[in-house]
């Protein structure tokens, strides 16, 4: 939408582009003149120069041109080779990491090249030799399944040639691709590391840099795992790992946002290439050769339970033939039991019709027990498997995996600790550290 005719008039000669200076009520603010909000064309639109858009309104207000637009060039870092730096394969999925600035408006869009990535991060070519693969550009919220299958694919493809792989990431959904690698590729020989951007390129306060760096010295590290890195504090300091199970995304903007739940990072990533493992108890790097096992079976529902929850809201899955449920309970994994609004019954239907159904814990952190209360012995004696540990998205990723994988023996495998979603206990110091 353009801007209404009393806007244009007031912009004169100014364009899109253009450094302005807009005073209103003895306030001014200079910035760069963005496209026209689209239910807003009685305003003006600057990017300041911190990245944010403010919107200043017409009336009363005095524009002066300060400097035309003009496409500015980053400057570009030449990719080199160095046989002596271990390879590192970097996979484009989307998201805000792969977003660069178009310096002529002040937006962003989504470029992933070669030479997009080294600009946004030059320091990586110091610590290994960058390959880059442009493999789709989905924002995280909108992948399926069936894009968990391509990314394992593309990884195990480059794994196959030795070399450790970054994932760029949408950050919302970033835990479900972690675990859902986590148990594609097995018998892994060597780091996949998943990361993202909370804040895009175009801010001042972005985190592409420090966390693709990061993650790139990580890949060539000995932790045979796969892992998500992002910020381990607000500053710029360093860069937590986190098994690829057991982390989630707690804060919709902080640059912190994601911790490992129920468990301690497998180290700290600083920079300059300094890496401090805060545990031993994971995956050596190695020759092996990964086994990629990318069959899910998609007939699987993640359902939260709640105070009111409609018992018939479980028969919805059982007429379209599920097969599997993952029940989101409260505190040690309750489900509503008694009166009108027990789920006892739907629960038994459903596993008299061959779903299985798996119970975790909203709490996030904690444990779940089918012991502790008579209640939570009721749904056991069902036939609901207990999620121990697991997060309620990592067990919905692994059902669907086990389900495709192991049909047979889906309860022991539930119950088997495959790649690091459940622990024997939880250590009191695993609670938001």
């Amino acid at each position: 939408m353009p801007y209404s005719p009393k806007v244009r008039k007031l912009l004169g000669k100014a364009k899109e582009g253009d450094k302005i200076l807009v005073s209103r009520n003895d306030k001014s603010s200079t910035g760069i003149l963005m496209p026209c909000s689209d239910s807003s064309p009685d305003t003006i639109v600057l990017k300041l120069e911190n990245g944010y858009n403010i919107s200043v309104r017409a009336s009363n207000a005095k524009v002066k041109l300060t400097k035309a637009g003009q496409p500015v060039k980053a400057k570009t870092a030449k990719i080199s080779h160095n046989p002596e730096l271990p390879g590192v394969a970097v996979i484009g999925t989307g998201g805000t990491v792969a977003s660069r600035v178009n310096y002529k408006t002040g937006g962003v869009s989504a470029a992933f090249s070669p030479t997009d990535l080294v600009n946004s991060s030059p320091k990586i070519v110091d610590f290994a030799n960058i390959k880059t693969i442009d493999l789709m550009s989905v924002m995280s919220e909108d992948l399926e399944p069936s894009d968990w299958q391509k990314i394992a694919k593309a990884t195990a493809k480059e794994l196959a040639h030795g070399e450790g792989v970054v994932l760029a990431h949408g950050t919302d959904t970033m835990h479900y691709t972690a675990a859902a690698l986590s148990f594609m590729l097995q018998n892994l020989g060597k780091p996949v590391v998943l990361t993202g951007s909370q804040r895009s390129s175009d801010r001042g306060s972005s985190d592409t840099m420090l966390n693709l760096l990061c993650s790139t010295i990580l890949a060539t590290s000995d932790i045979g795992e796969v892992m998500l890195c992002m910020h381990g504090t607000s500053e710029d300091t360093y860069c937590l790992a986190h098994r690829g199970t057991k982390v989630r995304k707690m804060h919709t903007e902080r640059r912190d946002a994601f911790r490992s739940i129920n468990d301690t990072p497998l180290a700290k990533v600083w920079p300059d290439g300094k890496l401090e493992l805060l545990r031993q108890d994971f995956n050596h790097s190695s020759s092996r050769k990964v086994k990629l096992m990318d069959k899910l079976e998609k007939k699987v529902a993640l359902v939260k339970v709640y105070p009111g929850l409609n018992p018939s809201y479980i028969d919805h899955f059982i007429s379209k033939k599920y097969k599997g449920l993952v029940l989101e309970g409260t505190g040690f994994g309750h489900v509503p039991t008694k009166g009108l609004g027990s789920i006892l019954k739907p629960i038994k239907k459903a596993i008299d019709a061959g779903i299985k159904v798996v119970v975790t814990s909203q709490c996030i952190y904690g444990r779940t027990n089918a012991y502790v209360y008579s209640n939570l012995r009721k749904v056991s004696s069902l036939g609901a498997i207990y999620g121990e540990d697991m997060l309620p998205e990592v067990a919905y990723v692994k059902l669907m995996w086990v389900l495709a994988n192991y049909p047979k023996d889906v309860a022991a495998k539930m119950k088997t600790n495959i790649a690091g979603e459940l622990t024997q206990k939880t250590a009191f110091n695993t609670f938001l550290i």
